[in-house]
């Protein structure tokens, strides 16, 4: 049974759904605090300078990438400024077809970047968890199955930056993000930390780009299909992840092994 068929049924709360909300899952916890050693950007700074500044003050920067709509956008500005280093996916066994797909036509269109996917082949028969493991503790899942590949990832090419793709209008939990963040292992970059979904989605229409098929369908934020559900109007743009399991973040940018 392919993924498609195996993914699970968006229902309304009507239909015995996830109640849907706009607020946070989960506790805020401290974020990253902006680097006040870092260049004086204001809200209104063109990301395509904040990257050209990340290039040239961390030449070895990494994009960890899912390819949600964010990420595509950072992609296409990512080239114009002149990145050409690793686009790193981690393959959980449980992504939409979509989104691999996604990922064959990003790396097609952009030559000149090096796009790397962890664990690639990994099933959800593959042994590394067991089975319903995503349904019973959805962090430990998260916690094998993606921030550990990137994490090791990570410790071998020792990055002093992070290119990113994460928004203040993502969600509540990522509202006061700064374009240059401190806080964790390295710096993490955020270009698109002002922008908002409605500017993000006019440059891909404007420059023709590849978004998952998935998000036209309201699912603003694709993760594995195990966990992710289409959003209904006026919820944030992450409502969708982990809905009703009391979990906002799969443990990248936030949490003790946060990156």
């Amino acid at each position: 049974m392919t993924a498609l068929e195996n993914r699970p049924e968006v229902r309304t709360p009507e239909e015995g759904g996830v109640p849907l909300t706009t607020e946070p899952r989960a506790p805020r916890e401290a974020a990253g605090h902006p680097d006040l050693a870092g260049p004086a950007f204001t809200p209104d700074t063109d990301p395509l300078d904040v990257i050209r500044w990340a290039i040239k003050a961390h030449p070895d920067l990494l994009m960890p990438s899912a390819f949600n709509l964010n990420g595509v956008v950072l992609l296409d500005l990512a080239a114009r400024a002149g990145y050409r280093g690793e686009v790193v996916f981690v393959d959980t066994g449980y992504h939409f077809p979509e989104t691999l797909a996604t990922r064959d036509r990003l790396a097609a269109r952009y030559p000149e970047m090096t796009f790397v996917t962890l664990n690639a082949g990994a099933h959800p028969e593959d042994g590394q968890t067991p089975p319903d493991l995503y349904a019973s503790d959805p962090d430990a899942c998260c916690a094998v199955r993606k921030v550990a590949p990137l994490q090791t990832h990570l410790r071998e090419k020792a990055p002093s930056a992070l290119l990113n793709a994460r928004s203040r209008d993502q969600a509540t939990t990522r509202a006061d993000i700064p374009f240059v963040e401190a806080g964790g292992a390295r710096v993490k970059i955020n270009p698109l930390a002002h922008w908002t979904r409605e500017r993000l989605e006019a440059y891909a229409r404007d420059h023709d780009l590849p978004v998952n098929p998935l998000y036209w369908d309201g699912f603003l934020s694709i993760g594995c299909w195990t966990c992710t559900r289409a959003v209904r109007p006026g919820e944030d743009a992450r409502a969708g992840r982990w809905a009703g399991k009391g979990k906002t973040e799969c443990g990248l940018w936030a949490g003790e092994n946060r990156l």
